[in-house]
């Protein structure tokens, strides 16, 4: 008798996988409206490279190992992988930064470790790392929101910018930074950690422009966005709550420790809550049905330890902006979490 094994994700649903990937990129689709309003048009322009890359990528790689070709791809996880690194660089990075992030995610984490269901990795998260690694000039030129920006940048220029370097005046992207008056074109998390380790206080740092009153101007409100595509997700029952609960929880708790030891230095709940990928991170990139852990108190275990971790590297370590290598590194820890979290029987079918 042959029996047909699955490989992950496993999820107790009626829905399909391709169905599921679907509602999670609608779900992230004010997060990336919010984007597009602050941050140009880069953003689609991103996400349309990508989503052309992972598709070639993920063909090519079947053709190879001698799979069907569409009906994988029509399982929609390598567009949605696209979609997660696109959104997670600067909208007008060099367009071969997208093409390298999605073929190392594509065929590096993804097809060669099997294919969908055996990537030990989070392939966006682990493409991001690569680039934010090998490309740090590039991947930290984020441009200011548009209502910071001095002069507007048209469709046209925003698109040269991607494939050429330069607008169609012929400035480049470091000569537009210089234009802007007084605002940087780093993070609102970036200019803090900076701003701190030149001995100001977080009160002097959010005095300004890039903050508004809670956190960065434009980022407060693409968490916002990305938080109401999570409530979504869960309302569909797309994704559970343990993970997103939490490592929000345990974001929120060591941010108010820290606020509450040392105000000067460390910012409150709301900044941390607001900035960065906090919130696509929690509900988009966190539940990865194949990187995360499948137990429920292995998933309370997983996503409080990001939240931790985030926490750790955001207020002491060297990337501003630390949930990609939080997942990465609770990625690795999975199987020994899911081994020490999985029910246990004994005797006559007694569970422990």
């Amino acid at each position: 008798m042959k029996l047909n094994m699955m490989s992950s994700p496993y999820k107790h649903s009626h829905k399909s996988v391709t169905l599921l990937m679907l509602l999670v990129a609608l779900a992230a689709l004010p997060g990336i409206a919010t984007q597009w309003y602050f941050f140009g048009a880069g953003v689609v322009v991103q996400l349309v490279l990508a989503l052309v890359c992972v598709s070639v990528f993920e063909a090519a790689m079947l053709a190879i190992r001698g799979r069907k070709v569409w009906p994988t791809l029509q399982d929609g996880s390598a567009w949605l992988t696209g979609l997660l690194l696109a959104i997670s660089i600067p909208p007008l990075a060099p367009w071969w930064v997208i093409v390298i992030g999605c073929f190392f995610a594509i065929v590096f984490v993804k097809q060669l470790y099997g294919g969908l269901g055996f990537n030990l990795f989070n392939p966006a998260m682990a493409g991001y790392v690569l680039l934010l690694v090998s490309f740090p000039v590039q991947m930290t030129l984020w441009v200011p929101p548009s209502e910071l920006m001095q002069h507007t940048l048209s469709f046209s220029d925003e698109l040269s910018l991607i494939f050429t370097h330069y607008t169609e005046a012929g400035f480049s992207l470091e000569q537009i930074r210089v234009g802007v008056d007084g605002v940087t074109m780093a993070t609102p998390l970036d200019t803090l950690r900076t701003d701190i380790s030149h001995g100001l206080t977080v009160a002097e740092s959010m005095e300004k422009p890039v903050f508004d009153e809670y956190a960065g101007i434009a980022w407060q409100w693409v968490n916002m966005a990305y938080l109401v595509g999570g409530v979504l997700l869960l309302q569909q029952r797309v994704i559970n709550w343990h993970i997103p609960v939490a490592m929000l929880s345990a974001l929120a708790v060591c941010a108010s420790i820290g606020y509450i030891f040392d105000s000067g230095n460390q910012p409150g709940l709301a900044f941390h809550m607001l900035s960065g990928a906090t919130m696509l991170g929690a509900f988009f990139i966190a539940t990865d049905p194949v990187s995360a852990s499948t137990t429920n108190r292995g998933r309370l275990i997983y996503g409080a330890a990001i939240g931790v971790i985030v926490y750790l590297i955001r207020s002491f370590g060297g990337y501003p902006d630390a949930v990609a290598f939080a997942v990465l590194l609770m990625n690795m820890a999975v199987p020994l979490i899911d081994h020490y979290t999985q029910p246990r029987t004994y005797g006559h079918g007694a569970k422990s």
